[in-house]
């Protein structure tokens, strides 16, 4: 029996749809991550670009356990003294709250060319509309998987 390697002829992309309302941050990212890459498929190939389109809705009410909410992140703008840093809580309130999300499942993809490539097959939206509905995504249950996935 050969090994079945997919070729981009091979593969069905499907659109998944996740209310990440009250879903904890690192659990979603892992589910996310998992169905960016493809892994989740029998005929899951490292070398190809498998995974589904993934639409994250309500990203602004992702839930943290613990401290994780005062956990902050930092960049360095280039210049001598140039480290900046902002909590977590201060970016899900601000302009932008769907880049939680959006750093949490880069972090979780290896660091390559085919995972850059697949981060541009998800889409985060901080409010509960999102413009994707002539695709007709299937909704994936996140919080119905397991008991740990949602945080009260």
């Amino acid at each position: 029996m050969k090994t079945f390697s997919a070729t981009p002829a091979d593969i069905d992309k499907k659109w998944i749809l996740i209310d990440a309302e009250g879903v904890v941050l690192g659990r979603l990212a892992s589910i996310v991550a998992m169905r960016l890459r493809g892994k989740h498929k029998a005929t899951f190939t490292p070398s190809q670009d498998m995974g589904d389109n993934v639409i994250i809705i309500n990203a602004d009410k992702v839930q943290m356990t613990g401290k994780k909410r005062e956990e902050k992140f930092y960049w360095h703008t280039g210049h001598p003294g140039g480290i900046k840093s902002r909590t977590k809580a201060q970016i899900l309130e601000g302009a932008h709250p769907e880049r939680v999300v959006t750093q949490a499942v880069k972090r979780m993809l290896p660091g390559n060319r085919l995972s850059r490539q697949q981060m541009t097959n998800l889409r985060v939206y901080a409010g509960a509309e999102h413009p994707h509905e002539a695709q007709s995504p299937e909704v994936l249950d996140v919080k119905s998987m397991n008991k740990k996935n949602t945080r009260v």
